[in-house]
């Protein structure tokens, strides 16, 4: 069983900055990423970072805005949020060991984490 934690959320003003962190346990370099539910919402796909942390896929809603990258000393991956909108609001939930590159399903991740709340205020 692969153990995945994030944390990080908390409270921003919109326009503000906010980063997450999420640990894998182990030593496994999965494919891993960032899904949110927003109230009253399915789960979305955020972004994925391959296991070397060499490739990035982003979805289209926070291109340019979010920011995934990797330390892999420490199997912990990070998503830079920039120019926070009311909208970006959610739960946000790490995953590690998706499915085929780029893996943007949540039903294709395999270990997950217990959600950490953001809220952007206007």
């Amino acid at each position: 069983q692969v153990q995945v934690a994030e944390s990080g959320g908390g409270l921003v003003q919109a326009g503000g900055s906010l980063r997450l962190s999420c640990a894998a346990s182990g030593r496994t370099r999965y494919d891993m990423a960032w899904f949110r539910r927003a109230p009253g919402k399915e789960r979305e796909f955020v972004a994925t970072i391959n296991g070397s942390g060499g490739s990035t896929y982003s979805a289209d809603s926070v291109k340019g805005r979010f920011t995934m990258s990797r330390d892999n000393a420490k199997n912990t991956v990070y998503l830079q949020m920039n120019s926070l909108k009311p909208e970006d609001t959610a739960v946000y939930y790490c995953a590690a060991a998706g499915g085929r590159w780029p893996s943007s399903r949540d039903n294709e991740w395999r270990y997950w984490g217990q959600g950490t709340q953001v809220t952007v205020s206007s």
